[in-house]
């Protein structure tokens, strides 16, 4: 069992991306799910001498309500904490920055998507950057601040992966004990077992529930919207249809809608995007479904048992973390012909298009790679060859253009 000291010492992903950006913007915002480490990350790891508040205490609440200049003052750089609880105070970060515009001097962080909400009107446009921290990575877990390989698969020759892979010194794990416990720190790092896991994970909930979720919105029915929830996590990994949702936990279409919204907005939601190479295809194309933790998501869904589009979940968890912790945009999506022909993943950087297929097996077959090279057939020389990631041990090249991964070397 890893102590509470130990956890707060733990480098994350998003350090060096924040550094950079606090050195160029005159206000910072990163925010995230509650619980994923963002009060840590910005009292603890941020360097400098910076004054720090929470919202979450009722005295700064109040003060931010009343006079927010007062919060604000002074000249020296200053750090606030959970922000989304007020939202009209980043109006008054906006006054403070058009009078001083000091890079560094406000440190923002939310337990919401403050561009989403609807009761934000100022966005900070031009004087902020903005950053996630998701839930820890396994590699973040293992002390290591970092996602997994895929900035070095980008940068290298596809025909040296193996080698790349090969040469890493990642352990083998047990991705469904992973899958259970999550990327959240507490059940992530401190919990040793899965009952003192259950307990958090029913008071995470509970939180977000009567307290988080009725900051952003008014929701009267709970029991509704809690089993709104679980009939989402029962679906991990499957094309979002929110009249099938509706029909099944008796809730208008409309009312589904808005509440996916809320829980996208909380960072709890992940909606994957298609990929076509018209963007407006995207848009138009459903997405799919996955969850922000894969601990919460089996919690509420009431599995003990991990599946396969867990393992994806995984996966898409820390190419998001990776993501939006790069300078150089990405693009995550999924790919799926009329004919029904689908890959998992694809990572779109640059101009380039790295398609990855998700295998819950020990022992990968040449008929796995068949829809990684159909993609590949697809699109060309834009595709990188294709990475099928499965739970064995086995690294090898299934085909020319398709190379078989244990999904720990790469995670």
């Amino acid at each position: 069992m890893i102590i509470i000291h130990a956890m707060k010492t733990l480098p994350r992903l998003v350090e060096p991306a924040l550094a950079e950006r606090l050195r160029v913007m005159p206000a910072v915002v990163m925010t995230g799910a509650r619980q994923t480490g963002k009060s840590t990350l910005a009292a603890q790891r941020v360097p400098g001498t910076r004054r720090y508040a929470s919202l979450d205490d009722l005295d700064v609440l109040d003060a931010a309500r009343r006079d927010p200049e007062a919060l604000l003052g002074g000249s020296g750089a200053v750090t606030l904490d959970e922000v989304q609880r007020e939202p009209g105070l980043l109006a008054a970060v906006k006054r403070a920055i058009d009078r001083d515009r000091k890079p560094g001097r406000f440190l923002l962080t939310g337990s919401a998507n403050l561009l989403l909400m609807r009761q934000v009107s100022e966005s900070l446009a031009g004087r902020a950057s903005y950053l996630t921290l998701w839930p820890m990575t396994r590699r973040e877990q293992l002390g290591l601040g970092r996602a997994g390989q895929w900035e070095e698969l980008l940068a290298a020759r596809d025909e040296e992966w193996l080698d790349l892979l090969a040469a890493d010194e990642a352990k083998p794990e047990d991705w469904q004990a992973l899958a259970r416990r999550g990327g959240f720190p507490t059940p992530g790092l401190q919990l040793k077992d899965a009952r003192e896991r259950a307990i958090w994970f029913d008071g995470y909930v509970r939180t977000y529930l009567e307290r988080d979720l009725q900051a952003q919105a008014s929701i009267g029915a709970l029991p509704d919207f809690r089993r709104l929830m679980r009939a989402a996590c029962l679906r991990v990994g499957q094309l979002v249809n929110q009249t099938e949702l509706g029909r099944d936990v008796s809730l208008p279409q409309a009312t589904v809608h808005r509440w996916l919204n809320l829980l996208e907005t909380s960072y709890l939601l992940v909606r994957l995007p298609a990929y076509a190479t018209n963007r407006t295809k995207r848009l138009i194309k459903a997405p799919k479904l996955y969850w922000g933790d894969t601990g919460v998501a089996l919690h509420l869904a009431e599995q003990d048992a991990p599946g396969g589009a867990h393992l994806e979940n995984l996966l898409l968890n820390d190419l998001l973390a990776w993501r939006d912790a790069r300078l150089e945009r990405a693009e995550i999506g999924y790919w799926r012909t009329a004919s029904g022909e689908e890959v998992d993943l694809v990572i779109e950087a640059g101009d380039k298009l790295l398609p990855i297929e998700v295998k819950a097996s020990v022992r990968p077959r040449l008929a796995d790679a068949a829809r990684l090279r159909s993609f590949r057939k697809e699109y060309g020389r834009k595709a990188r060859a294709g990475l099928l990631l499965h739970t064995g041990t086995t690294l090898e090249w299934l085909a020319p253009d398709v190379l078989a991964a244990p999904w720990w070397r790469v995670v």
